[in-house]
């Protein structure tokens, strides 16, 4: 059996898709993951997967593209070539997995399943209806196995990648604490300035801090890394940043992408969480981690790229003696802060 899944957000996205991917996997003889030009590298980075797919859909995305025919006419093809015989269709709650659907039917999928909400004609075999509240990773396994692909024994279903390369005489030994200040969207900033006070709170209290970033955030890890850290702002590709990630003590960071490839490396997370969206969907998984922010903020569930609060009080009201509190808390340092059971999370192993 060959078969298709398909996640075409970014790269975190794609990264939460990984157990469901794994699960699929396991009873096909070679899988195929479709995904956007932002999760490329991800996907590249999941255990399971055959060969990897990049289409940028035109309802997919921060800037989708415009709708072009010969562009849709080239991708039915190129899926026709591939000779899946079933496809899953893997989304967030609020999207529909239809027009993608439509376009595998086209390209001849006989078989296919996904989430939906809305009335899926003739375009779904398998139609399923995710659990409320439950998180992307949850959901994705819960459709694959609706589909007839349950997570094989002896996999834990949490977030992974292939081995990353270590680190090296990049960061030295073991044990320092990475803050990665960006994010994919302004909304899930903290700020240039109370992430440097941050590093600067850490340092103080003994802790090495190494800062990464993308290399369009040069400027903003320099600037962050005054407070006495390491600046790697621009230098590591993804493989290397999981690298990175995984020999650090715990991982400061937005909602966005490096957050799940921390989890993905099994690093504790310090998560400024903006609740535009809700953490119970998004939050890390399957580590340690601390949530830091105000859920109840005017903004929750908005899915707002940008802030529609004036002066960001979901983060701003975050302090860098919190964060510090937070990483003595994860790191075993100090008996610091108790952030409770809806604060701090173990995922359970499951199979």
């Amino acid at each position: 059996m060959r078969a298709l899944v398909a996640r075409l957000d970014s790269f975190g996205d794609v990264l939460l898709a990984g157990p469901a991917v794994r699960a699929v996997a396991a009873r096909a003889e070679h899988t195929v993951l479709l995904c956007g030009p932002r999760g490329a590298p991800a996907a590249r980075m999941l255990p399971g997967v055959d060969q990897v797919m990049v289409w940028d859909a035109p309802w997919a995305g921060f800037q989708p593209p415009a709708v072009d025919r010969t562009d849709v006419d080239r991708f039915v093809d190129d899926i026709a070539r591939l000779r899946v015989d079933t496809g899953l269709l893997l989304t967030s709650f609020h999207q529909s997995p239809l027009p993608l659907a439509l376009l595998l039917r086209l390209a001849g999928v006989p078989r296919l399943a996904a989430d939906c909400a809305d009335y899926p004609g003739a375009l779904l075999d398998v139609r399923h209806r995710r659990a409320p509240r439950a998180h992307e990773v949850r959901a994705a396994l819960d459709l694959a196995e609706a589909a007839g692909f349950p997570l094989p024994e002896g996999d834990d279903g949490r977030p992974a990648v292939t081995e990353p390369p270590a680190p090296g005489a990049l960061v030295g030994e073991d044990g320092y604490v990475v803050v990665h200040p960006g994010a994919a969207v302004p909304a899930r900033r903290w700020g240039t300035e109370r992430c440097t006070a941050a590093v600067r709170e850490l340092v103080r209290a003994g802790y090495r801090v190494v800062v990464t970033g993308a290399p369009e955030e040069r400027e903003l890890t320099a600037a962050v890394a005054r407070g006495g850290a390491l600046d790697l702002g621009g230098r590591t590709g993804p493989a290397e940043l999981a690298g990175v990630l995984a020999h650090a003590a715990a991982v400061v960071v937005g909602n966005t992408g490096p957050a799940h490839l921390a989890a993905a490396v099994g690093t504790p997370v310090v998560s400024l969480f903006a609740p535009v969206v809700p953490a119970e969907r998004w939050a890390p998984y399957g580590v340690p981690h601390v949530l830091l922010g105000d859920e109840r903020a005017p903004c929750a569930g908005s899915r707002a790229r940008v802030c529609p609060v004036p002066g960001h009080p979901c983060l701003n009201g975050v302090s860098p003696e919190d964060v510090l509190a937070a990483v003595e808390k994860l790191t075993g340092r100090t008996p610091g802060l108790d952030p409770g059971p809806e604060r701090m999370e173990r995922t359970e192993r499951t199979s």
